[in-house]
């Protein structure tokens, strides 16, 4: 039996049907096109027990057998969980709640942690921090090459905020004449930027010269055509540098030292002559080492601290302008029983002329690690010691592995140069077998 409507009622149920086709299409739209279904649906919220951390600061929680990482969430919590990725082997998700807080957790001093990528663990406190990231190195070296070594308690840093000597912030290309955020990655994303006015982990100086960089950016934002990166670097008597082409000075405990702002230099001044001090103790030994290497000298930080305790030593780069600050800082410290060479990639250690079985070498290379060219030269050389130095643990313990076919590990010693966050620097021993 049919019933006739009139044309408001037909009206309102036509409406009423696309609003609801709508708002599947719009459900369906949020979903990344190359979202796995399995075993939790997209934005899935699940409850989870905390277990451990990740070395990328994430909380591992277990559905069944099932892995779920957490951003942000610690270790004994009970926490409500948002997930947005499922891969293979394990889910990512983001934390939705706190249901049962961990004992370890602290306030977070930046309004903007959580939120902002460059800081993992500001909500746990910092004598947790080290303890994590002592377990997480013993771990990378079972898992990622079979090595089970004691690793030493992580060298912790004398400031916990406001210790950062060096922060880069972008912004993208102003669209319509209009600024976009001034800072750095949003927490889980390639491109998107969050703004940040102040950050809590760089020095004052820094934070300081920001407003007015910030300003000054916003000033002139008809000029820009492209995304920039901004430098801020501090400098001896409170200069902040901005160009990266200025020169910047640091001094580490006695020493000063030069180089361009943009440059590499370690960026916690506080940390550093704990951490100089204890790469030339290793190097030095029981004193069976009387001549150095440092293989990656930049601008000369380990190669001069450590010239005072050996009879010669040698820096080798590949860049010319490293070599040209590395001779500077020598001279202006009127240290003389160093010389830097600039070293061909294909024959790193052709000119240094010490007899390998006195000799300590200092590796401290980038992010990547050292290429297999670089290790079979430093193993064909055969020094008596090794000393690596990383700021990137998995990298180090890939090579590692290929070291320790004609090495042995002597010592495991973490250092804290970023509290707060994610990342540390290992320093690891070895002795010639």
């Amino acid at each position: 039996m049919f019933r006739i409507v009139t044309v408001s009622e037909f009206l309102e149920a036509v409406i009423e049907e696309m609003r609801s086709v709508a708002s599947i299409f719009n459900a369906m739209s949020e979903i990344p096109r190359n979202f796995h279904p399995e075993p939790f649906d997209y934005h899935q919220e699940i409850e989870v027990e905390v277990e451990s951390l990740t070395n990328l600061g994430k909380g591992v929680a277990r559905v069944n057998d099932w892995v779920v990482f957490v951003s942000y969430a610690l270790p004994g919590e009970r926490v409500r969980a948002k997930v947005y990725r499922n891969s293979q082997s394990y889910s990512e998700a983001d934390l939705v709640e706190v249901i049962k807080p961990s004992p370890n957790r602290v306030d977070p001093k930046c309004e903007l942690f959580g939120q902002c990528g460059g800081c993992q663990y500001q909500n746990l406190a910092y004598e947790e921090q080290l303890k994590w990231k002592q377990q997480q190195v013993a771990e990378m070296l079972e898992h990622m090459a079979d090595i089970t070594h004691t690793v030493d308690p992580v060298h912790p840093s004398p400031v916990l905020y406001g210790y950062r000597s060096k922060i880069t912030p972008h912004f993208q290309k102003p669209r319509k004449g209009v600024m976009g955020p001034i800072g750095f990655l949003l927490q889980g994303r390639r491109q998107q930027l969050i703004d940040v006015p102040q950050c809590p982990i760089a020095s004052d100086s820094i934070n300081q010269k920001l407003t007015e960089v910030r300003a000054e950016a916003k000033a002139q934002v008809n000029s820009y055509k492209k995304g920039v990166t901004l430098l801020l670097r501090d400098s001896l008597d409170g200069y902040v540098c901005t160009d990266p082409t200025e020169m910047c000075e640091e001094m580490v405990g006695d020493l000063r030292f030069s180089f361009h702002a943009g440059e590499f230099f370690q960026n916690n001044p506080h940390i550093l002559p704990a951490f100089t001090d204890h790469v030339t103790s290793e190097a030095r030994g029981e004193g069976e080492c009387s001549y150095l290497v440092d293989a990656y000298c930049g601008s000369g930080l380990f190669c001069l601290s450590a010239a005072k305790d050996f009879k010669e030593a040698a820096g080798i780069e590949i860049s010319q302008s490293s070599i040209d600050w590395a001779r500077r800082n020598a001279m202006q410290n009127e240290i003389e029983n160093v010389s830097f060479l600039q070293g061909d990639a294909t024959n790193i250690f052709a000119e240094v002329n010490f007899n390998p079985a006195q000799t300590a070498v200092v590796i401290d290379p980038p992010r990547k690690g050292s290429s297999p060219e670089f290790l079979a030269q430093l193993m064909a050389f055969g020094p008596k010691r090794v000393v690596y130095v990383s700021c990137n643990p998995a990298t180090q313990v890939r090579d590692l592995k290929e070291i320790e076919k004609a090495y042995r590990i002597l010592r495991i010693q973490p250092f804290d140069l970023f509290p707060q966050t994610k990342h540390l620097e290992c320093v690891v021993t070895l002795e010639k077998i």
